[in-house]
């Protein structure tokens, strides 16, 4: 018997972490004025009873969030949507049963007026007969605009048919400022079916389909340019779609809608290629 004891002992699964009344994640933690970031936050309901007109809730401290960005929209929720209440932001999303679990996805802009300087993100579930923990998440910063760095990339491309047929790539990062850009770094990664030819200004990560391109500094208002070539052979067929993506650079970057560039090139046996 103490044999079967022990066995059952040991085969007794181990008991699971609680999940969270409210939890958060970020897109980035450190915004700058004018700039659009996302913030997920998941509630459960881990009482025995249904949450009437259950709520996830964003707050700031020192500063109340409502202070320093507006809400662009918040997903997954009733036709209430999202509202400010006091000094929180809150996305509705009607009764939440026993045992329930709601995810909104909230898009933010930061304030113009923002004033730089760090909050803490505060997060809570609350409904209209219970209100659960509110805790404290990530540090979020807000930058000064006048230290920021728009960094753009563009990426072109030109085909070229034949029994050795490739495609060349001009990769363009341009610093609209107003500060100097320093440590930028974009990746590229060229489409399954191509194999790597050469570079210029990028290094191949590997043997792998990505590349690093690599630029230490930009002035404010100055371009750099980097090429790379892939080979696409005689039996190159169909679509091929190259992507760029700024995946660092400093100081912050104000702009996420030019920070990524693809080209799309089509083959019609290696003799044509199109871009």
């Amino acid at each position: 018997m103490a044999a079967l004891a022990t066995a059952f002992i040991a085969m007794a699964p181990a008991a699971q972490a609680d999940v969270p009344s409210s939890s958060v994640e970020v897109s980035t933690t450190t915004v700058l004025p004018g700039q659009t970031f996302t913030i997920s936050e998941t509630v459960h309901n881990d009482r025995d009873f249904t949450i009437s007109f259950a709520k996830a809730a964003i707050y700031g401290t020192p500063t109340p969030i409502t202070d320093i960005v507006d809400v662009v929209s918040c997903t997954n929720t009733t036709e209430v949507g999202c509202f400010q209440a006091g000094s929180s932001y809150r996305a509705a999303f009607g009764d939440l049963e026993a045992g329930g679990t709601k995810t909104t996805v909230w898009t933010l802009r930061v304030k113009d007026t923002a004033a730089p300087g760090e909050f803490t993100l505060q997060h809570q579930f609350v409904g209209d007969n219970y209100s659960f923990e509110t805790f404290d998440g990530p540090v979020i910063t807000v930058g000064n605009p006048s230290t920021a760095a728009d960094v753009k990339v563009a990426l072109a491309a030109a085909g070229h048919g034949g029994l050795n047929a490739r495609i060349d790539y001009t990769l363009t990062v341009t610093n609209s400022g107003p500060s100097t850009a320093t440590g930028i770094r974009v990746v590229a990664t060229y489409a399954s079916g191509l194999s790597f030819g050469s570079a210029t200004g990028c290094t191949r990560v590997g043997s792998t389909r990505t590349l690093n391109c690599d630029v230490a500094s930009l002035a404010s208002g100055a371009s750099a340019t980097a090429k790379f070539s892939v080979n696409g052979g005689l039996l190159a067929l169909g679509s091929y779609t190259t992507t760029a993506v700024r995946t660092a650079s400093s100081p912050a970057d104000p702009n996420g809608a030019n920070d990524s560039a693809s080209k799309t090139c089509s083959a019609l046996t290696g003799l044509i290629v199109t871009c």
